[in-house]
């Protein structure tokens, strides 16, 4: 039987990034589609750049044996900017934890018309009994689900295209403001999303049997994640009139799928936010537990319970205070990450050709 450990974490990478911003298509229309059609560039660019970032990120796990993001960071950082690093990575795993649970609860609510706590108290529930497996919980998870919110997000933009045709832009009248060019908005988006990316990265040693492995796993999880963007992309460019303005674009889009594909894409919405709680919380749970040496199952019960409270906080007040900090750390990393790993592949160059 063939190794297919790669498709494993492919599938972990792409649930790590696509949360609810991704999914909701809010992201995809602040980082690209502000843009117009050159968005879809960006957006091309980003591909490459996600794949670039995660098979680079593996290789590193598997050549020096890295079995935690905290010594992924040492070496890039050294000590004491790397304990630096660390707690602010902490913080910013239990805040993504809580901004989904959060997300769960309006899901529910606004969509689903049940209330907002149960929301935040399924959300808690799964994500605590896939946790409890360990990285046999998440990797199982992401391979179940990613394939899924791949078809209903390519079955939903895919529907819109054939149904309206390929349109660059209705949009006429307003601003959606912008504030750079389409090339730096999307080396941000890959770099916000790099904190996340290192952290279960640097978890997933057990399942990389090999070199190949590495890199298949991050290249096809940057296409598969470029692949995502596209379908919700290009239908967003032909309804920005539409959706300008609205919290979950891809709602508007999911219309095209008849009375009740506002409902599917919810249940699609909240699949992305379960398998991006499922990063973060993992993530966090993992270091802590080995800081405090701590049985890290009943750690998991005591930290599920806890980051209910904060999720009440509500989900667009967690994501306004929490989210532009971690965007500029993540492009530090970003910075680091991949120009460490260029630097390392032409001196190994160097060394065959010599």
């Amino acid at each position: 039987m063939k190794n297919k450990n790669w498709l494993k974490l492919a599938s972990i990478y792409i649930g790590t990034v696509i949360g609810a911003g991704f999914a909701s298509g809010q992201e995809i229309m602040q980082f690209f589609i502000v843009f117009g059609y050159k968005g879809l560039f960006g957006i091309i660019l980003a591909t490459f750049l996600f794949s670039i970032l995660g098979s680079s990120v593996l290789l590193n796990v598997y050549r020096n044996k890295i079995d935690g993001y905290e010594k992924f960071l040492t070496p890039i950082f050294g000590k004491s900017l790397g304990k630096i690093t660390e707690i602010i990575i902490i913080i910013f795993l239990l805040a993504g934890y809580c901004v989904m649970l959060a997300g769960s609860g309006a899901i529910f609510k606004e969509q689903f018309n049940i209330s907002y706590n149960i929301g935040i108290y399924l959300m808690a529930l799964v994500t605590l009994i896939t946790f409890l497996f360990n990285i046999k919980g998440l990797s199982t998870v992401n391979t179940i689900l990613v394939p899924i919110l791949l078809l209903g997000v390519i079955l939903t933009g895919g529907i819109s295209i054939l149904k309206n045709g390929f349109q660059i832009s209705n949009f006429s009248g307003g601003e959606i403001a912008k504030t750079s060019h389409w090339i730096i908005s999307s080396i941000l988006y890959v770099s916000y999303n790099s904190i996340t990316t290192v952290v279960i990265m640097s978890s997933l040693l057990p399942i990389i049997s090999d070199k190949k492995t590495a890199l298949k796993g991050g290249i096809f999880g940057g296409l598969g994640l470029g692949v995502l963007a596209l379908f919700i992309g290009v239908p967003l460019l032909g309804y920005t009139t539409d959706i300008n303005g609205l919290e979950v674009p891809m709602l508007k889009i999911a219309e095209n799928l008849g009375n009740n594909g506002s409902l599917l894409y919810g249940i699609i919405l909240w699949g992305a936010m379960f398998t991006t709680a499922l990063s973060n919380g993992f993530g966090f749970i993992k270091r802590i537990s080995s800081l405090l040496k701590v049985n890290q199952p009943i750690f998991s019960i005591i930290f599920c319970i806890s980051a209910i409270p904060i999720a009440r906080i509500g989900f667009t007040k967690l994501i306004i205070t929490i989210y532009p900090l971690f965007g500029y750390l993540g492009f530090i990393i970003f910075v680091f990450i991949v120009g460490r790993f260029f630097i390392k592949e032409f001196k190994n160059y160097i060394k065959k050709i010599k």
